[in-house]
């Protein structure tokens, strides 16, 4: 099978809300209309019309044989304004001593922030069940390719990544960690606060407490979630570790999943992956694996064997014509297997 990564278009629709309905997933619902917008968005992102504070851009990855999307990945150019600031808890230690016992505790405490001038975050990883588990690590992919588009286009993104992960839910999709907390100072259910919150985070910073929450004082349940990873996000988890992502002791304040950061210039596809031009070796041996990618407005990578020589990448004919780029364009290579180039 072949497969492209490229940026969604209006044609995707149906085959995206068909993959989002077997997930969850906020940022990307199975919801025909919402996402009708979010393509719209999508696509005026990548065409440059919208500023960086509205932008979103939603990948797909295609299998071009049978012509189906089978997986997505987003990336939110800036989460955070002064319009709908980035909300989470700081998850801070506070020492308690009494000198008349000698007794001392160390207390971890939630302290709520705002940030209006918030990083870029990365979201919406989806892959279609009928392919997990393929030779070709299409998650990985459709991950990876975010990174191989913010390192073309880097002046469309913060000098920060956040990636939000899910913790563990209960069966029925609910947050213990909302139960104990975000309930008692909203009377919402977590699923209609964590979808309002999308545009409006006004009644999260008038109802939720200034003051430092103590851990110790909410039921265990809540406590063995906090900062946690649910079993299917923790792929996603191992993968942001390996690319230099780290925790922040941050997290949501809707269901305390843990926040992932990194420096966008420091994330490892960026770091070592370079710009180079297109050409045609014909005696090429193509011994090294990766990432291809190219353009702003009409995006599409492939993973490909590749071969360097003298600012020149050079990838088999098959692969060039899968990627539609021409000889000379410039293009973004990463190596697949995280090494640096040879």
């Amino acid at each position: 099978m072949s497969f492209i990564i490229r940026a969604v278009t209006r044609d995707d629709l149906q085959q995206l809300t068909d993959l989002a309905k077997q997930f969850n997933l906020l940022n990307l619902p199975g919801d025909k209309k919402v996402l009708a917008e979010k393509i719209a968005r999508s696509e005026a992102s990548f065409a440059g019309e919208l500023p960086k504070d509205k932008s979103e851009y939603i990948f797909v990855v295609e299998d071009t044989e049978e012509n189906m999307v089978v997986g997505s990945s987003l990336i939110i150019a800036k989460h955070g304004n002064e319009e709908v600031p980035h909300c989470y808890f700081k998850i801070l230690k506070r020492d308690h001593f009494s000198q008349d016992l000698g007794l001392g505790f160390i207390h971890q405490v939630l302290r709520f922030q705002t940030d209006a001038d918030g990083p870029t975050e990365i979201g919406g990883l989806l892959v279609d069940k009928l392919y997990r588990r393929r030779p070709e690590r299409l998650g990985k992919q459709i991950s990876l390719s975010r990174f191989v588009y913010m390192a073309l286009n880097p002046e469309r993104f913060e000098e920060r990544i956040l990636c939000e992960l899910t913790p563990p839910l209960t069966e029925e999709g609910r947050s213990e960690f909302w139960e104990a907390l975000g309930r008692r100072f909203t009377g919402l259910p977590y699923q209609e606060a964590d979808m309002l919150s999308q545009t409006n985070k006004e009644f999260i910073e008038s109802l939720f407490p200034e003051e430092d929450i103590y851990l110790s004082l909410l039921d265990a349940k809540a406590r063995l979630v906090l900062g946690r990873v649910g079993e299917a996000t923790k792929p996603a988890q191992h993968l942001l570790e390996g690319i230099g992502f780290e925790y922040l002791d941050e997290v949501d304040p809707f269901d305390g999943g843990p926040h992932y950061g990194a420096k966008t210039k420091e994330v490892l596809p960026i770091k070592i992956g370079k710009k180079l031009a297109l050409g045609e070796f014909k005696d090429a041996t193509y011994k090294s694996n990766g990432l291809v990618g190219f353009g702003s407005n009409d995006f599409r990578c492939i993973l490909t064997a590749y071969e360097i020589r003298d600012g020149v990448v050079s990838i088999p004919p098959k692969s060039r014509d899968l990627l539609k780029a021409e000889l000379d364009q410039e293009v973004f290579v990463t190596p697949f297997d995280g090494r640096k180039h040879s």
